[in-house]
Order: structure tokens, then sequence, then C-alpha cells
């Protein structure tokens, strides 16, 4: 990696950290020596960018502090690019939307020789809208359940096709591959239950909201039963 990558890469980890970073944690998140990082950080606050912190306690920028619009490189892109693709093939429309915007914000900051290099370019990733709608029934209702925590009423079909309604407490969603299901405290058990969407014949959002806590929510569900799995934003 070029030193000019590598500090702008620097810039990007201090940028999203609201505590002080220490240089080993940089040095095994960029996959080089601790002392390549305190070079670094020397090299940044020479330039003027305004870093706090000391070898052994931590940097982080000044509050306040700008640094210049991101740069990708092609396997950055590559990734960005597949991301987005995967998520209009297995997404639903709405969440579709917002990756067209954030793809036509990406391109904007692309210098033009990379814009008008990745024109010409084809894709090696292909991900087919295969009955997207039918995996994704109701998801977009599901999410407002989750962000505004209320409950909601389903009628639900088992594999055999045997209907049960149930008011559930939408937790979180998960993506096994092939279906979406919804992780939910279900009132009728008194319990954890997991929901494909494909399945749900009906749902509505009922005025009546839900809290969560330590022993009831997605964190929680997750910790249970996805050890090398975390629910922090950007994990």
């Amino acid at each position: 990696m070029k030193k000019s990558e590598r500090l702008l890469q620097l810039l990007v980890l201090l940028r999203g950290r609201r505590r002080a970073v220490t240089a080993k944690e940089l040095a095994e998140r960029m996959e080089v020596s601790e002392r390549t990082i305190y070079r670094d950080i020397q090299s940044l606050i020479a330039t003027g960018v305004n870093i706090d912190g000391e070898a052994g306690v931590g940097y982080c920028l000044r509050p306040g502090s700008e640094i210049a619009p991101l740069m990708f490189n092609a396997k950055e892109l590559e990734a960005l690019v597949l991301g987005i693709r995967l998520l209009k093939g297995w997404a639903d429309d709405d969440l579709i939307a917002a990756a067209n915007t954030a793809q036509d914000k990406i391109k904007a900051v692309l210098p033009p020789h990379m814009q008008q290099d990745h024109e010409r370019k084809t894709t090696k990733y292909l991900v087919p809208d295969y009955k997207r709608q039918h995996y994704l029934k109701f998801s977009e209702s599901l999410r407002e359940a989750i962000d505004t925590k209320r409950v909601a009423a389903i009628r639900y079909l088992d594999e055999k096709g045997s209907a049960s309604e149930r008011d559930i407490e939408s937790l979180g969603l998960m993506f096994w591959g092939s279906a979406w299901t919804v992780v939910a405290w279900c009132q009728l058990r008194d319990g954890y239950r997991l929901f494909r969407l494909d399945r749900i014949a009906e749902l509505k959002l009922l005025d009546r909201n839900f809290s969560t806590n330590d022993e009831k929510s997605f964190a929680n569900w997750v910790s249970q039963y996805e050890d090398n799995v975390t629910v922090g934003f950007w994990d």
C-alpha cells in the first residue's frame, strides 16, 4: 500500500472513532507495525491535521477537524459495488432506492479518470433478482416495526401450510442466503421465535408498542446463537 493511501486509511479510521484508539489497534486494523503508525501519525500532524494523543495512550482527531473527501482504490470500489448488487437482488424496494442514491454519491467523489475507466468496464458479478418480492414480503413494514417498536399481528404459515396467528415484537432481520427471517419475541409463546418473511400471509402493525431490555433484544438473541456475529452498526 502506498503511503498516501495508508495515511488516508488512517484518517478514516480516526474519523470513525469517538474515543482515543491505540497505535496497537490501528496497526492490527491496517496490518502494519506500530512503528509505522507512530510515523504516520507524525506525518499527518506535520501536514496540519489536528490529532490529540500520545504513544501508549491513544490518538483521536480533535473535534471540528475535517478530512479530505474519501477516495476508493479499485478493490474497495469493487467491494462496494458488489454489496450494492447483492442488495438489489435481495432487498426491498426502499433499500434499493437508497442503494442507488449511495452509488450516485460514490460515483460523484471519483476523479474524472476513474469515472471514465469504470464506465468502460464490465462487472464479473451478477446477482439475479430471483423472486425477490416473494422472499421479501412485508420487509418494509417489519423494518418500520423494528424502528418504532410497534407490535405486529401476523398470520403465519408453517412448512406444512398450517396457519397460526401471532402478535410479535420484531427485533431484527437476518438473511440466510436463500431466505429472510425476522427475529421476534412471540407474545403467544413468550419467547424468541424466527419467522420466514415468505411464509407470512398477512401482517398488520398495531397501535401498541413494546420495549427491549438486556434479556429481550436482537443483541441478546444473537449472543446466544451466533458467537462470531455482532450487531454493531459498522460490524
